[in-house]
């Protein structure tokens, strides 16, 4: 316990899911929470948003643990939205030492076949929505003179590619140079800038029809047919990671353990990304 006491974390994509697995641990282990979320649906994807009770539920949460937490309804493409929650956060909690920006979308097509809509609403979110994150909390980190930890949510789309995905690896693949550019440009104020890599993650993300068809082949897939087919994207023969297995690895990461640690690719992947193993068979 402790390991991020007195410290203050903004989260994004905070309602339910990764952001809330997120808000959890970082609050477990006595960071004050600032979390926010859009609290509507997406244009382009196949499943629904989380909802403002969602928000109030991860709310809940942090308070059971008794931690103080600040909830912002604020869209990630939204920089003056996010630019008030800092703000708001600040005046609340006195600081900013932690950013997690977790908020992502997912959506599926051959890459010829996507709209210009989807693929824009998807950069918008998972690569200028992260950059605004950034761009909203930095500042603050900075007149603060704290030092601090950034971690930015990537995948293993922005290390590897997938069929499928043009739009989103092409996402993830840019939070990934983002990363490495804020490493460089904020090390010498004391601000480590790291992101994490995670396979397939239980949350709604996945969860939903569109993907349990695009895993299988199948239209109308079940989600134990696509419960199966997920175990063929990692090495050890799982289909997914608990969110708190990448809360986890935002924890060390944001933790005085990890204290010379910047600029890394934090991969949770099952084993997914090595490019050579042996199918998974019993």
């Amino acid at each position: 316990m402790g390991r991020v006491e007195g410290k203050v974390a903004l989260i994004t994509g905070a309602a339910r899911g990764q952001g809330r697995s997120h808000a959890l641990r970082l609050a477990q282990e006595g960071a004050e929470i600032i979390a926010v979320d859009s609290c509507e649906d997406a244009k382009t994807t196949p499943y629904p948003q989380a909802r403002r009770e969602d928000l109030d539920e991860t709310v809940r949460q942090v308070e059971e643990l008794d931690r103080r937490v600040l909830a912002r309804v604020a869209d990630v493409r939204d920089l003056g939205a996010l630019q008030s929650a800092v703000a708001d956060g600040i005046s609340e909690f006195g600081r900013l030492d932690i950013v997690s920006a977790n908020a992502g979308i997912a959506s599926f097509a051959p890459a010829w076949e996507l709209t210009e809509e989807t693929w824009q609403e998807m950069i918008d979110v998972n690569l200028t929505g992260v950059w605004k994150t950034c761009k909203a909390a930095i500042p603050a980190m900075l007149e603060a003179g704290n030092g601090g930890s950034i971690v930015l949510t990537s995948s293993t789309a922005g290390i590897v590619a997938y069929g499928n995905l043009a739009h989103y690896t092409s996402a993830k693949h840019g939070v990934t140079g983002l990363m490495r550019v804020l490493a460089v440009e904020l090390a010498q104020h004391g601000i480590r800038v790291n992101s994490v890599h995670p396979t397939v993650v239980n949350t709604d993300m996945v969860q939903n029809q569109a993907i349990y068809d695009l895993f299988t082949g199948v239209e109308g897939a079940t989600k134990e047919q696509a419960t199966e087919a997920y175990k063929n994207v990692n090495a050890i023969p799982i289909p997914w990671l608990d969110p708190v297995d990448i809360s986890n690895a935002i924890l060390w990461l944001a933790s005085d353990e990890a204290r010379y640690v910047t600029g890394t690719t934090q991969v949770v992947d099952a084993g997914g990304t090595q490019p050579y193993r042996f199918p998974n068979v019993v």
